[in-house]
């Protein structure tokens, strides 16, 4: 159980250092534009480090077809619904309701990999949640100027991200290969970015000052996901899901150090508190 923590932690932290890295590349292009970037960069390394690094015995061709039904969503469905929230109701809003991924993935992993409730599960997975929402809830938000179907769109993101984890658990059964769970999901969703952005018509400049940010952003996420598949071989969805969501926390403290936004307010010290507490409580019992 602690291997898997670990792993799990060291996704959350490259997925907090690529929230820095998309912030700063968004300086010069839209979140599309980043994505359109990012997840075919990451794809490109991987084919390059296939040749050393995926091992082929063991192929389950039922696996890699449960890994390549995720690609069609995550990460690339994901980002986009993320990016239209984001649009439609900010990112407060849009970041809150996303916290509540570990529920929804916690659901799934009973509902279908038969994994049991334990007090730990619960309690852990409650009070990073809780943890989550001080960070990210600001308290100052403009009143609604957006339609109530909208809140739909990150609802469906944290519902996909967490489907995303139970279907990759059930594909490892199968295939124990962290590695190519991630080459063949990411080779969908760059496919999927692609295409839809061939569709879109965009014919937008990019500054190509973003374009190092978002490779940057791609290499992180990227590797997180393996991270997360690895985390995800050796351990339970109810441990790993809560865990991945911590990644805001590495966001604020790279914030803290890279962007010099030195003063922490109560309620995000309440946050890190709380969220500390939860992966505390999941390793506890």
């Amino acid at each position: 159980m602690l291997e898997s923590a670990l792993w799990a932690l060291a996704a959350a932290s490259g997925l907090g250092a690529a929230m820095i890295t998309t912030r700063l590349g968004l300086r010069y292009a839209s979140p599309a534009a980043g994505a359109a970037i990012g997840v075919p960069s990451s794809t490109l390394i991987f084919w390059c480090l296939a040749p050393f690094l995926l091992e082929p015995a063991g192929f389950n061709l039922a696996a890699a077809g449960v890994f390549a039904l995720v690609g069609l969503f995550f990460p690339a469905a994901v980002t986009l619904l993320t990016y239209t929230g984001n649009q439609r109701m900010g990112p407060t809003i849009t970041s809150s309701i996303s916290c509540t991924t570990p529920l929804f993935a916690l659901c799934g992993a009973i509902l279908f990999l038969g994994e049991t409730l334990t007090p730990g599960n619960v309690f852990g997975t409650g009070t990073i949640v809780l943890g989550m929402l001080a960070l990210s809830w600001s308290g100052n938000a403009l009143p609604r100027s957006w339609p109530l179907w909208a809140i739909a769109l990150p609802v469906a993101a944290a519902v996909l991200r967490a489907l995303a984890q139970v279907l990759t658990k059930a594909g490892l059964a199968l295939w124990d290969n962290p590695y190519a769970a991630t080459l063949v999901g990411y080779t969908v969703s760059a496919l999927v970015i692609l295409t839809v952005t061939r569709l879109r018509g965009s014919r937008q400049q990019t500054d190509r000052r973003a374009t190092p940010w978002f490779v940057a952003t791609g290499i992180l996420n990227g590797a997180s996901m393996f991270l997360m598949y690895t985390a995800l071989a050796k351990g339970k969805v109810a441990l790993v899901s809560p865990i991945i969501a911590t990644y805001p926390l590495f966001t604020l403290a790279l914030s803290l150090l890279m962007l010099r936004q030195e003063r922490v307010p109560p309620r995000v010290a309440l946050g890190a508190a709380l969220t500390v507490a939860g992966v505390v409580l999941l390793l506890a019992f």
